[in-house]
């Protein structure tokens, strides 16, 4: 399963990177592309032929397959990973069309009517630790449908870091002279390499392992390319590299210590030391690691269709028979990496928009029936095919009110 979604989820990951830029952020493209998976059941067999297309280049799979891989992800969840997705609708909207989809999603997505804003909040609240405070979107009387998606994470790391001054950054770091001390890898538990990567170059990598449990763990993946190096090229190759990080492997390109010159450079300083070792020809190799701690909040737009959820939005429209004139679709992410672990948290919402009438003025009439007057019963005789029989539209009685009475005691009470 996890070959089926690599590919397609690092591509969608350098989509969705390159749309935000290279500011500091933090996103969560897994997310997303949960979320879109999440459309997909109603595309594979009710959206136009355009729409679903879209979606499934978006998603990088066809349309069945990033169902049965999102089913398993939220029906089988992490234990280190918290996991919820939800579609609600505004009560009279949203139930018609074919039906049959609902049945694709996976068993865990709530289903229900619109919450409102508070209500979207605390759902947000709920899962994601805490981390994420707010929904992305604001709900107003013109959203019909809702779809969210929600990951967390909130680990301790195996080997908690040492303490290094920042000065060890290096001479060419800025971030030397901003900060006091950073993060150095301890000498046991984490993983280290320089690696040389088709996009990137030589890159240095750091394997962070979380705490296990039940077997079931986590790696944050350190990733650094030469500062010349696009934001885009150097995430790209970070995704290529995390392929192999879940099971502890050498990482393809990975380049021998005793192949490099002893240097120093913006990545890596290399000394040589006498040393007793048991390797075998003599030679060992040791990798340790400089990181600042970090922390970035960030909230990204959606909208643009690369990323899918225009077409994910037509897909939901034609599935429920939606009066759908736009949409909105918004991330908010966190991320905060530590000396004693690292916490993480998503929240993907998207909104589907019908227009409202133009503003005007209502009037309300409260007829009161104060003073004498006439009553007529009219007979209706309308058959099913339509046809009007002989007593249709005939008063049958009539009369004049001019004493009214009391209402009985009886029919004062609910029944």
């Amino acid at each position: 399963m996890t070959s089926d979604l690599h590919g397609p989820l690092s591509r969608y990951a350098d989509t969705l990177h390159t749309t935000i830029g290279d500011r500091h952020h933090v996103a969560s493209p897994l997310g997303a592309w949960l979320l879109l998976a999440l459309c997909a059941t109603t595309a594979t067999d009710h959206a136009d032929r355009r729409a679903a297309e879209a979606l499934a280049e978006a998603l990088g799979t066809d349309l069945s397959t990033a169902v049965a891989v999102s089913r398993i992800l939220l029906d089988e969840p992490h234990p280190l990973v918290a996991s919820a997705t939800a579609l609600w609708h505004r009560p009279g909207q949203g139930d018609g069309g074919p039906s049959d989809w609902r049945a694709a999603l996976p068993a865990t997505t709530e289903v229900g009517p619109l919450p409102d804003q508070a209500g979207l909040d605390a759902w947000a609240r709920e899962h994601t630790l805490g981390l994420i405070e707010r929904f992305p979107l604001r709900v107003g009387p013109d959203v019909v449908l809702a779809l969210a998606s929600a990951l967390a994470t909130r680990i301790s790391w195996a080997a908690p870091f040492e303490v290094a001054d920042a000065g060890a950054l290096g001479p060419g770091s800025a971030w030397a002279k901003q900060l006091r001390r950073v993060l150095r890898s301890p000498g046991r538990g984490h993983r280290g390499a320089i690696v040389s990567t088709a996009r990137a170059g030589d890159v240095i990598v750091h394997a962070a392992p979380a705490q296990a449990a039940d077997g079931a763990g986590l790696v944050v993946l350190s990733v650094a390319a030469a500062p010349h190096v696009s934001p885009a090229e150097v995430l790209a190759a970070a995704y290529q590299l995390s392929a192999g990080a879940a099971d502890g492997a050498e990482p393809t390109g990975r380049r021998s210590l005793f192949d490099l010159p002893l240097s120093d450079t913006p990545l890596w300083t290399l000394r040589e030391e006498r040393v007793r070792t048991r390797a075998r020809d003599g030679r060992e190799e040791r990798h340790t690691a400089l990181l600042p701690c970090w922390a970035a909040r960030s909230e990204h737009d959606l909208s643009a269709p690369a990323l899918g959820f225009p077409a994910a939005s037509a897909a939901l429209a034609t599935a429920l028979a939606l009066p759908v004139q736009d949409f909105e679709a918004r991330q908010a992410a966190m991320a905060r990496f530590g000396r004693y672990g690292f916490e993480a948290a998503a929240v993907t919402g998207m909104f589907e928009l019908t227009s409202m009438p133009p503003e005007g003025v209502a009037r309300t009439a409260e007829l009161r029936f104060g003073h004498p007057y006439a009553v007529v019963a009219v007979a209706t005789d309308k058959r099913a095919d339509g046809a009007t029989g002989p007593w249709h539209g005939v008063p049958v009685f009539s009369g004049w009110v001019t004493e009214p009475e009391e209402l009985p005691e009886a029919d004062a009470v609910e029944r």
